[in-house]
């Protein structure tokens, strides 16, 4: 990937300006469309591996992730692809939204990329177009999703809805419905459980909190958006620890096909004004994450984002994981949406918490313990929470951290009676430099 002069002027820390994000967007971009198919409705990755949902679902997958990225470039060009693509696929290319089924995951991305772009491609549209693409994302409305994030992808698809005056009482229903939800499982100071039990990973960050506060955002809510909002700086307090020095996320739960996307609720605290954080210290956690990935082999000789973490990997693949899913990382472009003189984008780069100083911080709510010290930049947490979760490396180990993953034996795991599932753990409570 060919990318601007590093500026260690502006980014002392990673060299890496709004220019890298810009080069970044449009090489992915790129890199994908050789596979896409003829009326651009469907995006089919190269690989052997496909998704449990199919190989039609793959190429939905393909071309709604990719559609987010250029939505947040906001690539005239490109979104010109995107609506050919859009008016075939509603014509009959793409799979019904159904219960708990795929497409309603990737119906939310589109949504959300027609509403962010709406006078760029929406508005440009035929009215044929136009109803019939509302027709397709209404099935979402009223599908059943499953009960953990994904309650977010009807909300998310009726909020764009809404706002173009689509059958209003449903959407609002659904509106209601999923943010009802998402209450039972938000834990407090800022954290929620994705579902029932105690499981905390990035899916607090890159759904949990981004699906609420964007659609506070975009519909003007303020009240909403104090709520949501409010939950999301607290978050932001802990997250901000959770990446080493060398930009590295925690390695730790699943999904983490999806990479950079670790980086949205930075920029999503940015774009909102919701943040505890200094403009340059955002970039620079978003930057050191996305140069950690592209320095270390997440984009092959294609200029394609690979099924893995560095460079191709099946450990951390999930039986959704199809040859599209790594764009999810598309959330990662969230920040070009605020404009160039936008001070996150003119500070200049101050380090994150784990270069500042060492640290041994409790994060109270999933009952962690995070370690982090300067000399190396290292990140380590100390697991004391994870409860109801079946047995996976990636959830129910005793430590994880930023350099290393977890092995397929039984390392760093209590067990008993033979049982190395995680249930009926209580945490006790949290203290200075104990949990």
């Amino acid at each position: 990937m060919q990318l601007p002069p590093e500026d260690r002027t502006l980014s002392p820390y990673t060299g890496y300006t709004r220019a890298h994000w810009e080069a970044a967007a449009d090489a992915l971009l790129v890199a994908v469309e050789p596979y896409a198919t003829e009326d651009h409705a469907l995006y089919h990755l190269p690989g052997d591996r496909q998704s449990w949902s199919g190989r039609l679902s793959d190429g939905l997958e393909g071309y709604a992730r990719t559609l987010l990225l250029a939505a947040f470039r906001q690539d005239a060009a490109a979104l010109e692809r995107y609506a050919d693509g859009l008016a075939a696929g509603v014509s009959g290319v793409w799979p019904r939204i159904e219960d708990r089924s795929q497409p309603l995951v990737e119906a939310a991305s589109i949504a959300f990329a027609l509403r962010i772009t709406k006078p760029l491609l929406w508005d440009r549209l035929d009215d044929s177009v136009r109803q019939r693409a509302a027709a397709w994302l209404g099935d979402a409305l009223t599908a059943e999703a499953w009960p953990c994030n994904w309650e977010l992808f009807p909300v998310t698809v009726a909020g764009f809805l809404s706002s173009v005056g689509y059958e209003p009482e449903a959407s609002r229903k659904a509106i209601e419905r999923g943010l009802e939800r998402i209450e039972q499982w938000y834990v407090g100071e800022g954290w929620y459980t994705d579902g029932d039990g105690r499981k905390f990973d990035y899916y607090n960050g890159w759904a949990m909190h981004l699906y609420p506060v964007l659609h506070a955002w975009l519909a003007e809510d303020d009240r909403l958006l104090d709520l949501y909002g409010g939950r999301l700086s607290r978050h932001l307090d802990d997250y901000a620890r959770l990446f080493g020095a060398d930009g590295a996320p925690l390695h730790q739960g699943r999904s983490l096909t999806y990479r950079f996307a670790t980086t949205a609720p930075l920029w999503l605290g940015a774009l909102t004004g919701h943040t505890p954080l200094p403009p340059g210290q955002t970039r620079r956690l978003a930057s050191g994450a996305l140069k950690y990935f592209l320095d270390r082999g997440a984009v092959d000789s294609r200029g394609l984002l690979t099924l893995g973490w560095h460079g191709p990997d099946q450990a951390v693949l999930q039986g959704y994981s199809g040859p599209a899913s790594p764009y999810w990382a598309s959330k990662a472009f969230l920040g070009l949406l605020l404009p160039a003189d936008h001070e996150v984008w003119t500070a200049p780069e101050e380090p994150g918490p784990a270069e500042r100083a060492d640290a041994l911080t409790p994060i109270t709510a999933p009952n962690w313990l995070l370690q982090s010290t300067r000399s190396d930049g290292l990140v380590r947490l100390h697991n004391h929470g994870s409860e109801d979760v079946r047995y996976d490396p990636y959830y129910t180990r005793l430590a994880y951290s930023t350099v290393t993953e977890p092995s397929k034996s039984y390392d760093n795991s209590l067990f008993v009676d033979g049982d190395p599932s995680r249930t009926e753990i209580e945490p006790l409570g949290v203290g200075e430099g104990w949990a």
